[in-house]
């Protein structure tokens, strides 16, 4: 099983993931999306996975800028967006396998059951 975990180090919310997959021994691999930013086609399979949505970092700066035409974008408007600002992205983002399978991290329960163990 391989575990990516996408976001940047100094995320609060990224912290207390990093922390809690250490506690349950978890091999992970971390990306920096400030550092290294996700490709399009990684973007356009996690939207596939998971829809844009919630994908979406609603609370940050970059998100903030946007104009109010963002509330009625398009996945496709909103994989460009993410392409061009991964700040635009909610953070931890989990892959499992290749596959976008959670993102944030507010329910360990949830957080458990899709990574598998």
């Amino acid at each position: 099983m391989s575990i990516q975990v996408y976001g940047i180090p100094n995320c609060g919310t990224c912290k207390k993931a990093f922390n809690w997959l250490q506690a349950h021994k978890v091999d992970y691999e971390f990306i920096n999306t400030k550092e290294n930013p996700p490709t399009r086609e990684n973007i356009q399979n996690w939207v596939k996975s998971l829809g844009s949505t919630p994908m979406r970092n609603t609370s940050g700066q970059s998100y903030r800028a946007l104009g109010e035409e963002k509330k009625n974008w398009t996945d496709e408007q909103w994989i460009e967006e993410f392409a061009k600002d991964a700040m635009l992205l909610k953070r931890p983002l989990f892959v499992k396998d290749g596959i976008a399978v959670a993102v944030g991290f507010r329910d360990e329960k949830v957080i458990r059951e899709k990574l598998g163990f």
